[in-house]
């Protein structure tokens, strides 16, 4: 079962008992992660980011094999990554092993893009448990990929190893521009739909879009791709940071 060709075996779906149970066991072990690294260094955070990347990668190296191994490797869809999500395999090795500006490209995505990517993957994972069981590959390998996509993103907060200015926003728009115009082009001429930015992905949120949208569709995706995550993340920081500052000042007084 853990590697069987997809369509053999009942997948476990969306909102289902088992895709509830993957949740579940996800979010205690990125609580539990937390717990022991909240008061880590900026240089062991760094490596936790290393070998994070290391590890996510070769998670979509095997995904990659397994597509092609059970006969999906007609389809780029399957094995390019060009998705959003996707984007913190290239964030990671820029935030882990890069310098200067690159290195603040990869740590603004991981610290934004990574926790709002990894969060809706998680309540929604459309790519894995529609077509896969629980105990399959492509269904834990997602929830793994994920989950540690929402660890980092918190983990980087939560420590201040990024510190997010509202200036910020151009090194993340900078990461998911490129990925964006590379998948435009990529889907005209193989007519995929990476980054969900070229067709309707039905039975998901991106429906809705696509119908609101109609021929706006494409750019308005981008758009909210390249600056939607970054500034819904920095506000809600930037509030609970007050919030926090508030209740100590209660305690105080």
């Amino acid at each position: 079962m853990f590697f069987a060709k997809p369509g053999i075996y009942e997948p476990c779906k969306m909102f289902s008992i088992g895709h509830l149970i993957l949740f579940i066991i996800t979010i205690t072990i990125i609580i539990i992660a937390l717990h022991f690294t909240r008061a880590f260094n900026k240089e062991k955070i760094k490596i936790i980011i290393q070998k994070s990347t290391i590890l996510l990668w070769i998670l979509e190296i095997i995904k990659i094999i397994f597509n092609f191994a059970v006969g999906n490797g007609s389809n780029p869809n399957n094995y390019i990554p060009l998705y959003y999500c996707s984007l913190i395999l290239y964030a990671g090795l820029l935030s882990g092993f890069a310098k200067g500006n690159l290195k603040k490209v990869g740590d603004v995505f991981i610290s934004t893009g990574a926790i709002i990517g990894g969060l809706f993957f998680l309540v929604c994972p459309t790519t894995s448990l529609p077509a896969y069981p629980m105990f399959h590959y492509i269904s834990i390998q997602s929830f793994v990929f994920h989950g540690v996509m929402l660890y980092l993103g918190l983990l980087v907060n939560i420590t201040n190893y990024v510190s997010l200015e509202l200036k910020d926003v151009k090194y993340y728009a900078i990461l998911v521009t490129i990925i964006s115009v590379i998948s435009y082009v990529v889907n005209k001429i193989l007519k995929t739909n990476f980054m969900f930015i070229s067709n309707n992905f039905p039975n998901t949120p991106v429906e809705i879009v696509y119908k609101l949208m109609g021929r706006f569709f494409t750019p308005f995706m981008i758009l909210i791709q390249v600056f939607g995550p970054f500034y819904v993340v920095y506000f809600i920081k930037k509030f609970l940071n007050k919030l926090i500052v508030g209740n100590q000042r209660l305690i105080e007084d």
